[in-house]
């Protein structure tokens, strides 16, 4: 599991108190039985966390584990990049 993976799942266990044995990389949010207010507050907390414009407006409790940490892993190659060519 990478950083970003375990990050994740280090967040929903403890800031969300998902039990560890639900947490799947397929398992949508929805599935782990977050609210949207939880939601939004999950991609604040990754937003902030990893210092990346992650889309709050975008959160969907239909997104899973693996699509969200994929999304940021992308977000972050992004940023090296960008900061290589300043």
């Amino acid at each position: 599991m990478d950083a970003v993976s375990q990050h994740l799942v280090t967040l929903l266990t403890e800031k969300f108190e998902v039990p560890a044995e639900h947490i799947d990389p397929q398992a949508t949010l929805a599935d782990l039985e977050l609210d949207s207010l939880a939601v939004v507050e999950l991609y604040l907390t990754l937003q902030e966390r990893w210092n990346i414009p992650l889309d709050e407006n975008g959160a969907d409790a239909e997104h899973t584990v693996d699509a969200i940490a994929r999304r940021i892993t992308e977000l972050l190659a992004a940023a090296a990049t960008e900061s290589e060519g300043a």
